[in-house]
């Protein structure tokens, strides 16, 4: 590949603006020639080799400016960055420039090879990948320190003097996206390839899970429902239903790992090597060596971050935890104010006032679980963590258990402490609900509310301007960067995991929990399209081959759920009318028949393979052909050495 670079023009006929880069106002005029020309520059003098226009000169936009690239430059990048296509006999492959003749629908002159989410990936990678050689500064900056190997881009980041880097939209694709994606309301599948052309391989993973979740949910609404008309003041019978939700939140989850893994083979992203991390931007330290890489950047010592870890971090969460259970411990207080307030009155008002001690600690939980999230950014910001990965775990296991105390503290504490199903029922229906509804709002109404606003105010100001550039390009730039930013799938991903609990723990003492379930799923599935399409700015892609760590998190739940069902079974009347004169018997049943239980789950887990039989043969033909290829290169020498 080096020699292909070597006739690679920077310059293209067809400008296609494909990315966003918004520099600070002010920003000195040596950086900005600096850094564009590290942008332009060939790869051989450790430029991007990228094509970079600014978007104008007026009314402050001379500090925004497009970044594209020529369809020669994206092929080879594609094989930088190791990007799998398929090939003309229907096998993935790593994408190579010298083999490109090889891959299905290539033609030099097709320029839809690549879809626009890889292309723009393709870009941001390049940009994140421009390295300080010999500069021990950022022109103009003395304070943003420069040493051989560093990110440009990242310290343009963490010094203000780059705003944003974002993906810009296609307005004819996302017109087309939209119309088979939420334009219209239908019975179907989700158009998931089409999502991932877009948007990327993340993104699409997500609604791919989103959908399945919602389909998987239907056998227990289905069942849920004559269970509730025929059985709702009737406890005894909620033997059977707490025995599918044991089968039922088993198999669910590792039939996902196949469907993952199938479509996952399809976009290639199953077979893409994991590249070596950089430190994340916001990590900071002494300049010193990286044993791994021999390279100089900051190195932060492990025992200073595990002593913020366990003698801060840890307290805090502690704290939070226990303040947590006291909220709770109010909230059954009030509950036993609006019961003795029923009782003494016996009106429809106190009727109704039985359900505002529920509402109102189901507001109080998502008012905690968002006021907590921030803290868990911040502490784990502090933590100083080097690497983006080691950041996302330990964030997500702050929120994860304080979320999941939060919301199942109370119900956990109803039907093993206080045994009343009727309030489990009651305060299970009410959380759901509620969070749902607060979700709903609080993730796509009201940003897009407020996002219309801004557009029409935008248009206005845009349309009284008098211009000669282009005024849609123009637009349409300045509208998507006051857009906000689209933080990721962690919300979504923990939406659906709170739910999966809800629905999974208790739900056979509120049979409806999956029906209210797959009613929002459905219009989350057009919530969160329409967020990602008219809300937020584009997100860049991020190949992924599955859904990493929440799947561990949705395979815990299910452990709990099985624990917790079988404690259920093991106090309903039926089970209790076996075991007359022994409490004894009937624990170490419940508990036998628990262990056997978590054991076939196990071994469950351990027999359904992740990847279906065919993927796993296509899987093992690669490597051997690797090993193959690999045995030829180390023969080539020996042989030409012979023949000497």
């Amino acid at each position: 590949m080096a020699e292909s670079w070597s006739f690679l023009d920077t310059v293209e006929p067809n400008f296609r603006p494909l990315v966003v880069i918004e520099l600070a106002k002010g920003t000195k005029e040596e950086t900005i020639e600096w850094f564009t020309k590290r942008i332009v520059d060939k790869k051989a003098n450790g430029g991007a080799q990228l094509l970079v226009k600014p978007l104008g000169t007026e009314n402050g936009e001379e500090n925004i400016y497009l970044v594209g690239a020529s369809h020669l430059r994206l092929l080879l990048g594609a094989e930088t960055v190791g990007l799998v296509k398929e090939c003309s006999d229907n096998s993935m492959r790593t994408f190579t420039y010298s083999s490109r003749k090889t891959f299905k629908d290539f033609a030099d002159d097709n320029h839809n090879f690549l879809t626009i989410a890889e292309c723009q990936y393709i870009i941001k990678h390049e940009l994140e990948n421009l390295r300080a050689k010999d500069e021990k500064m950022i022109p103009g900056y003395p304070q943003a320190k420069l040493y051989p190997g560093k990110s440009i881009v990242r310290r343009l980041l963490t010094n203000g003097i780059l705003v944003q880097i974002f993906p810009l939209h296609d307005r004819e694709e996302l017109k087309k996206l939209r119309h088979s994606w939420y334009g219209r309301v239908k019975v179907g599948y989700q158009p998931l390839d089409e999502i991932r052309c877009y948007f990327g391989e993340t993104i699409a993973l997500y609604f791919g899970f989103l959908e399945y979740f919602t389909f998987a949910l239907i056998p227990m609404a289905v069942i849920g429902i004559p269970y509730y008309v025929f059985a709702w003041e009737d406890y005894d019978k909620y033997v059977m239903f707490a025995t599918f939700n044991l089968l039922w939140s088993t198999v669910i989850l590792e039939v996902w790992k196949r469907i993952c893994a199938i479509m996952t083979y399809r976009w290639g992203t199953l077979l893409m090597k994991r590249q070596f991390e950089e430190p994340r931007p916001g990590f900071h330290g002494v300049l010193g060596i990286n044993p791994i890489t021999g390279k100089e950047e900051p190195v932060y010592s492990s025992i200073k971050r595990q002593i913020r870890i366990y003698l801060v971090s840890l307290p805090f969460v502690c704290l939070c935890l226990y303040f947590s259970l006291y909220v709770m411990m109010i909230y059954f207080d009030l509950e036993q104010w609006a019961l003795d307030y029923h009782e003494a009155n016996e009106s429809t008002f106190s009727s109704l006032m039985l359900f505002v001690p529920s509402i109102i600690y189901a507001v109080v939980i998502e008012i905690m679980n968002r006021i907590y999230r921030y803290a868990a950014e911040f502490l784990t910001s502090w933590e100083n963590h080097r690497l983006e990965s080691s950041y996302q775990n330990h964030l997500i296991l702050k929120v994860l258990v304080f979320n999941f105390l939060n919301c199942f503290a109370s119900l956990f504490y109803i039907a093993f402490v206080l045994f009343d199903m009727k309030l489990l029922r009651q305060s299970l229906a009410t959380l759901l609900i509620t969070s749902q509804v607060i979700n709903q709002f609080a993730e796509s109404v009201f940003p897009y509310w407020l996002q219309k606003r801004h557009t029409k105010r935008m248009k206005k100001r845009m349309c009284s301007m008098k211009r000669d550039t282009d005024l849609s390009l123009v637009e349409q730039v300045n509208l998507e960067k006051e857009m906000g930013t689209y933080l990721g799938t962690f919300d979504d991903y923990l939406e659906l995991f709170l739910q999966f609990g809800y629905v999974s723990l208790f739900s056979c003492v509120y049979p409806l929990a999956a029906v209210f379930a797959v009613l929002n799923n459905i219009t989350e599935i057009y919530s969160d399209a329409l967020k990602m399409c008219r809300v937020y700015k584009r997100p860049f892609a991020e190949p992924t081959a599955n859904i990493g760590v929440w799947q561990l998190a949705f395979e815990t739940m299910s452990v709990i759920s099985v624990v917790t069902n079988c404690i259920l079974i093991g106090m309903s009347p039926q089970v209790n009318a076996l075991f007359p004169d022994s409490k004894m018997d009937l624990m170490l049943t419940v508990a036998l028949v628990e262990h056997l239980l978590l054991a076939i789950k196990f071994i469950m887990a351990f027999v359904i393979p992740d990847k279906p039989r065919d993927i796993q043969i296509k899987l093992a033909k690669l490597e051997f052909e690797s090993l193959e290829a690999l045995k030829q290169q180390v023969r080539a020498p020996d042989m030409h050495n012979s023949q000497k």
